[in-house]
């Protein structure tokens, strides 16, 4: 039986640990030949000693794959572009991107430095950006030339960036910035045979453990809601040709619940057809707000 990405070359940021790790793996076992990219630093973004990404080739070669390591820094046109090229260079093709590069550096926002603001921003938002530019200007060349691509690309929010998070307003504003960046990229890329989504995942890696520690010990029924193998079946499935016509969509993944999220649409409206005064405003502001949902709350609150 066919697998379902046999074929395909596929590129995983930040595939060295966690859910890149997960990802990269899921996408070999289904066929792929996977670029596993991976910078090599610690949880807050600094230099690590050991290479991430080579054991997570490794592995998938111990396992009958093919696979590559990239240990560029994504979040700079260089990186982005090599990144792309270690694809086409070493598998003549790319089908599929993984946007999934990230770190911490948490703080509530009084405590919040400048660098730590600018560096998170820079990886997980412009480290979302610069592989898809590259890539995608690959994939307009490629149909422009009469070799209309299945491409597809799957970005990496959070529900931090959905809904917010305490401790967190430099990631959360990364992740809801990755959202409207896929809303985009889906839109203008339609028209080059290429497939753009995200999805919010909840699960145990390094960047979460603190958060699940709670969860840490293996549950009795032997399903591990909180591992990022959870997340990779969806991505895969994300990353393949096999359904076309699914784009600009969000879904959010834990354990074994997958949801479509459904972000901001215009709700309870009210058309004075003419200039309010504030007072009027405010009137009219409230009722709405009577007729509203609540939103959900912002994590930690």
């Amino acid at each position: 039986m066919s697998r379902m990405c046999e074929g395909r070359v596929v590129v995983v940021t930040g595939g060295g640990r966690g859910l890149g790790r997960a990802h990269a793996l899921a996408f070999a076992a289904e066929g792929a030949r996977v670029v596993v990219n991976d910078l090599g630093v610690g949880l807050n973004g600094t230099p690590a000693a050991d290479s991430p990404a080579r054991h997570v080739v490794d592995e998938i070669r111990a396992a009958g794959g093919e696979a590559v390591a990239h240990g560029g820094d994504v979040a700079t046109g260089a990186g982005a572009a090599s990144l792309v090229a270690t694809a086409l260079e070493t598998y003549g093709r790319l089908d599929t991107l993984v946007n999934n590069a990230g770190f911490l550096r948490d703080r509530m926002l009084v405590n919040l430095d400048e660098d730590d603001w600018d560096a998170v921003v820079r990886v997980h938002l412009k480290g979302h950006f610069l592989p898809l530019k590259h890539v995608a200007a690959h994939w307009r060349a490629e149909a422009k030339a009469g070799r209309a691509p299945v491409a597809r690309v799957v970005n990496t929010s959070s529900g931090a960036g959905l809904l917010g998070s305490l401790g967190q307003g430099n990631y959360s504003a990364a992740k809801a910035g990755i959202v409207g960046l896929t809303l985009v990229a889906a839109a203008e890329f339609a028209r080059y045979g290429v497939q753009v989504n995200a999805i919010a995942p909840a699960a145990r890696t390094r960047m979460t453990e603190r958060a699940f520690a709670e969860t840490m010990t293996a549950p009795e029924d032997g399903f591990d809601a909180m591992a990022p193998e959870n997340v990779s079946p969806l991505a895969g499935w994300l990353g393949s040709a096999a359904r076309d016509g699914v784009t600009g969509r969000v879904f959010e993944v834990e354990g074994g619940r997958i949801t479509v999220m459904e972000g901001w649409r215009a709700g309870p409206t009210a058309d004075k057809g003419a200039r309010w005064t504030p007072q009027e405003a405010g009137e009219a502001a409230v009722k709405l707000l009577g007729e509203a949902g609540v939103p959900g709350a912002v994590y930690g609150a």
